[in-house]
């Protein structure tokens, strides 16, 4: 027997497959609490490396022999050193290649719509809870909120057979490195976000706000910009045909957006407010919310992709229940959490002021979303 790699799309298999395994990762306990792998039906146990280290232990026995154990750890080099132990003890091991890195840099995606002369793709970036989208209509794309790696979005088009003409971002993102603009570079495409959000950017892009409707491609797939202030300043979000509301990190399946990062937790709450109860009131409870982040395996529809209708999650979530505005400002405003690590450095990356190479983006990422206020109940 030998110790064998488990690239990421191929851990991914496994689980969707629901394949007779188990994860067994060798962080520390509340690195494993912090941040695990979500989206799987496949048994996870944590038990740190230290662990393995103390022979006297003899902690392998608590394993199971008569199945592939798929080991992981935050790179994989001390899930390798595990691995190799227990393949001298007989056991069938797997290493998550590269680790936690490489799965929060795994891409899946699921068609959410597709209508005669459209179809509307949610991009999943499973081991870090972000999603982006792309729409096609007319041999053209648009695409929203997307990571920093652009080949994924390029290799979409491609595989679709058409041409990202613009790149849309809902906000300036603080947990992760969009990458709108080295998508724009590469392609062409214009790249359209608030200039709230984008003070004093040296970068190319156009205010958003300049826009009422988007047209795609031959076919009229109506856009619509409706501002959706709250979680950042110049957050909006975007109704496809009145239809399906791409919500930004403004109103997730499970919560809402956090309104702390500025420094004014109160008075953005207050906006949040008016988003929730003025800007998106008259919306109907049939109209699909496709957030940017998810938190959560629950939060997966039946179809594969993460997204409810309006009327569920209102009827879920206690905050937007809260007509009272003293009262929801309390809410949303004290059960905010911890702070996304490193979103300092991140916005200003996302703004321009600062220039991180591949590697310290990568580092910079590591770690789950912390944009939602959860409030489902």
């Amino acid at each position: 027997m030998a110790v064998k790699p488990l690239s990421a799309m191929e851990m991914f298999n496994w689980m969707q497959e629901g394949k007779d395994a188990l994860f067994l990762d060798v962080r520390s306990q509340g690195e494993f609490a912090d941040w695990r792998i979500q989206v799987t039906s496949i048994p996870q146990v944590c038990i740190p490396y230290e662990e393995f280290e103390d022979q006297s232990k003899r902690v392998w026995e608590s394993l199971p022999t008569d199945k592939p154990i798929n080991i992981i750890c935050r790179r994989g080099r001390t899930a390798r050193i595990v691995a190799e132990q227990l393949d001298a003890k007989g056991y069938d091991v797997y290493v998550l290649d590269k680790g936690m890195q490489e799965w929060s840099q795994f891409y899946h995606d699921v068609t959410v719509a597709e209508e005669a002369g459209w179809k509307l793709i949610q991009l999943q970036r499973l081991g870090k809870g972000c999603l982006s989208y792309m729409l096609l209509s007319g041999g053209e794309a648009m695409i929203v909120d997307p990571g920093r790696h652009a080949e994924e979005y390029l290799k979409l088009a491609a595989r679709e057979h058409v041409n990202i003409t613009g790149i849309m971002d809902t906000h300036l993102h603080a947990d992760h490195i969009s990458g709108a603009v080295e998508i724009a570079k590469r392609t062409g495409a214009n790249y359209f976000i608030s200039s709230q959000e984008m003070q004093d950017s040296t970068l190319s892009y156009q205010a958003v706000e300049d826009h009422e409707v988007f047209k795609l491609g031959e076919v009229e797939v109506k856009v619509m910009l409706i501002p959706t202030p709250g979680h950042t300043p110049g957050s909006v979000s975007f109704l496809v045909n009145d239809t399906y509301l791409l919500s930004g990190d403004t109103i997730f399946v499970g919560g809402l957006g956090r309104p702390d990062l500025g420094g004014k937790a109160r008075e953005w709450a207050q906006k949040l407010y008016d988003t929730v109860f003025h800007s998106i009131a008259g919306l109907p409870d049939d109209t699909i919310v496709l957030p940017s982040h998810f938190s959560g395996v629950e939060e997966f529809c039946a179809d594969g992709y993460v997204g409810a209708t309006l009327g569920s999650i209102r009827a879920n979530n206690e905050a937007m229940r809260t007509e009272d505005r003293e009262r929801f400002a309390d809410l949303v405003a004290g059960r905010v959490g911890a702070t996304p690590p490193n979103y300092t450095e991140i916005v200003e990356i996302n703004r321009g002021k600062v220039v991180a190479d591949g590697d310290k983006q990568l580092e910079l990422e590591v770690g789950p979303n912390r944009c939602a206020v959860k409030h489902s109940s």
